[in-house]
C-alpha cells in the first residue's frame, strides 16, 4: 500500500511558477514510476508528466514539454514537478500518481494509487 500526499499548489499569475511535491509512504517507493496528472474543471483529467524508477528517464504531454520538470527523489520518497512560465489553461487539480507498469505507459495505463490533489490556479 503506497499513500501519496501532494503539495505546492496555490494561486499564481500568468508567466510564474510553482512547484509540486508528493510526498509516498511506505519502502517501495523506488519500485514505481511516477506520475503527475490534472483535471480542469469540466474536463477529464490528464497526464502531464512521468517519471521512470530511477529518475534518468521522464516523459510530458506535449502541452508542458519545456516548461514542466519531473524528478523525484528516492532517499526522500518523494516527486516533484515543477511549473514553469504558467498559462490560465494550466489551471486544474494536480494529482499525483504511482504505478507498477512502466513510465513509458503512464499515459494510457491506469496508476495504482493516486493522491488527492492539490488545487493550482493561474489568474490571467
Amino acid at each position: 500500500q503506497v499513500q501519496l500526499v501532494e503539495s505546492g499548489g496555490g494561486l499564481v499569475q500568468t508567466g510564474g511558477s510553482l512547484r509540486l511535491s508528493c510526498a509516498a509512504s511506505g519502502r517501495t517507493f523506488s519500485s514505481y514510476a511516477m506520475s503527475w496528472f490534472r483535471q480542469a474543471p469540466g474536463k477529464e483529467r490528464e497526464f502531464v508528466a512521468s517519471v521512470s524508477r530511477s529518475g534518468k528517464s521522464t516523459l510530458y504531454v506535449d502541452d508542458v514539454k519545456g516548461r514542466f520538470t519531473i524528478s523525484r527523489d528516492n532517499a526522500k520518497n518523494t516527486v516533484y514537478l515543477q511549473m514553469n512560465s504558467l498559462k490560465p489553461e494550466d489551471t486544474a487539480v494536480y494529482y499525483c500518481a504511482a504505478g507498477s507498469l512502466p513510465y513509458a505507459s503512464a499515459s494510457h495505463n491506469q496508476p495504482d494509487y493516486w493522491g488527492k490533489g492539490t488545487q493550482v490556479t493561474v489568474s490571467s
